[in-house]
Parts: structure tokens; sequence; C-alpha cells
């Protein structure tokens, strides 16, 4: 199979690409606009794995023209921060070219060439007030939903289900992803070619370029070990807040198949959440037991102040993925961090190398 990804030398895109090449079973172009510190990084060692690569902006219809057909595209090319467009780095406008003008731009190139259509979507497009007033208690140094308490329908001790609102206020990043979906299945509906929506919890891995408001496994582990400041922030200011954690490689067996069963029976399921779910969610606090222990001390400080579009407990719930496609997470999280550790170890300058400010 041919199969294009956009976005390939970011950190998602290209061990994608390398776990794909690994199977030797596709032709891999690549697609990357380079505007992404960090990311040349990939492009040779990209390129000796045999992955075909352009330079290009999704956000540019012309630039696709230049593509050959592909029988199937992984777009993981977006802005991946919920700050996108309010935190005066982006624009607004930046961020909806990026995240929605260009997916419309990829849709269009599908419908021309017929060709599948995986869309990396997030945990972002789940609506932030149920979650931000999530009734929750600390137990073991992490946020959990009270168990007593009434929780909002599609919100379960197991997490956020695809059935949980969708609906504004998502955060300006969450809105633009929540109408690719919606852009992604009409055109599939429309058009006649295959669509699925794969929403991702947090997605780490030795690499990342990470930073606090998307990366923030690799930012926190980077950020010890090179002994910089780090700040609880938000809510109570000891760092409760807990997200899931999903290595990227672990979505390639669910590529597989959704590669192999475009037309499957059930593909009105074509909506489903990736994650490590609960067996992989973590708080700072317990991340940064973790990298005491591992990385040898370092304090934290407090900031309460509370952060935009913040949420105190986000955790996926896969069983949809699981009942439909048998796909469950391979990575435990303790793998995880060993590898960023290690990978900052052997890069210690990795946080400036990557960031754009």
């Amino acid at each position: 199979m041919k199969i294009l990804i956009t976005g390939v030398c970011g950190f998602v895109g290209s061990t994608l690409a390398r776990a794909l090449a690994h199977t030797g079973a596709h032709n891999l172009l690549g697609l990357d606009n380079f505007i992404r510190p960090g990311s040349e990084t990939n492009r040779q060692d990209l390129k000796a794995l045999g992955v075909r690569l352009f330079h290009g902006d999704i956000r540019h219809a012309s630039d696709l023209e230049v593509l050959p057909p592909v029988d199937w595209v992984i777009d993981a090319a977006a802005n991946p921060s919920v700050l996108a467009g309010v935190d005066g780095k982006t624009s607004s406008r930046q961020l909806v070219e990026h995240n929605l003008s260009g997916t419309i731009n990829l849709l269009e190139y599908c419908k021309q060439h017929q060709a599948g259509f995986t869309l990396l979507s997030t945990s972002r497009v789940y609506s932030i007030p149920g979650l931000a007033d999530l009734p929750v208690e600390v137990h073991r140094g992490a946020y959990r939903p009270a168990p007593t308490a009434s929780l909002p329908p599609g919100i379960t001790a197991d997490g956020v289900a695809e059935t949980y609102r969708s609906v504004a206020p998502v955060s300006l990043y969450g809105a633009t992803k929540v109408a690719s979906e919606a852009m992604a299945l009409e055109y599939g509906a429309t058009f006649n070619f295959p669509v699925w929506v794969n929403r991702c919890g947090v997605l780490a891995g030795a690499g990342q370029f990470g930073r606090p408001d998307q990366g923030i496994f690799a930012f926190w582990i980077n950020r010890h070990l090179a002994r910089q400041p780090l700040h609880y922030i938000g809510f109570d200011g000891q760092g409760h807040q807990v997200r899931d954690c999903l290595h990227p490689r672990d979505l390639v067996p669910l590529l597989e198949k959704q590669f192999a069963q475009p037309n499957r029976p059930d593909a009105a399921d074509r909506i489903i959440n990736v994650s490590g779910g609960t067996s992989s969610a973590m708080s700072l606090r317990q991340l940064t037991a973790w990298c005491d222990e591992a990385l040898g001390k370092h304090p934290v400080a407090t900031d309460p102040t509370p952060r935009p579009f913040d949420i105190p407990w986000m955790v996926l719930d896969s069983a949809r993925a699981e009942r439909l496609w048998d796909w469950r997470p391979a990575t435990p999280t303790l793998h995880i961090l060993e590898e960023i550790a290690e990978h900052a170890r052997q890069h210690p300058h990795w946080l400036e190398q990557s960031s754009p400010f």
C-alpha cells in the first residue's frame, strides 16, 4: 500500500513512519513544512528508511498538486496546542488554517485519488465545562472522579467515552479538530472513500518536542533532568491534575486493521478513542516522584494561578476501540518514561533545540 503521512517529520508523524517502514509492507511518502524546530532532525533518518519526503504545507492546496497518488493518507500535521490562537504566539487565523483548512485540502486530495483518510484527532474535542467541573478527589497524589459523585453522561471512572459531549466550548484548538472530524466524515460519505477518526490521548515518547501545553511528559522529564524550573500550575497548586499516556507506535496495529478493512460492517463507528486509559494515567505529582527516583531530586514550585482550558482529570476510555478493533495499548507507561529519560540524557539541550522561542 502507498501511504502519505503529513507532518511526517514531527514527533507523531516520524514515529508512525518509522514503525510502518519497519514492517516492510508499505511504500511511504511524507509531507512536512519543517516550520517546527526539531523537525529537521528526523529528515535524514526517514530518508534512510526509504520514506520519500516532500517539502510542502497542507495549508497551500498547490503544494498537494505535485504529490503522486496514494492509497491512504494519515493526517498527523497540526498545531497540537490547546493554547494555540490565544497564547500570543500563534494567531487564531493561523490555527484555523493549519488544523481545518489544511485538513480540507487533504480531503480534496483524497477525493481526487479515492484515497482512504485517517485523521489523528484529540481528547480536546470534548466539552470543557463538564470536565472542568468534574467532581474529583485526591487519591495517592492524583485526582480521580469522586466515587460517590454523579458524573456527566459519557464519563465514568474508566474515562471519557465517545458519547460525551463535543460541543462548545472546547477551545479554539478543539473546535478546529471537531470541525475537521465532521468535514472528514462528510467528505468520505459524499465522495465514497473510507475515513477513520482516531481521538488520541496524550501521545508521548523519545524525541517528542516537549512543551508544557502539549508534550507534557517529555517536557517534564527533560526539565527535571536539566534541573530547570518546574511549576505545578492551577487547581490546588500541588500537581494533582491527571493525563493518560500513549506511545504513537502503539497506533500502528490499529492503523493496519483500518487500512485492511475500509468498508467493514460496523463503519458507523468511525470515531474512536485511542489512549493508554486509566492504567497509564498519571498526575504531575506522580510524574515528579518518578523523576526524583530515576533522575535525582529536583524541587517543583507552586503556582495556583488558573490556566485557560485546563481540566483536572483527562483520561480517555478506549473500550470502543477494543470492541471494534481488538485494539489496546502495548507500551507500559514506565517504558515510555524510561525511553524519554534516555533520550534526554543523550540530548541534554533537546528542549532548546526543539523550542520555537
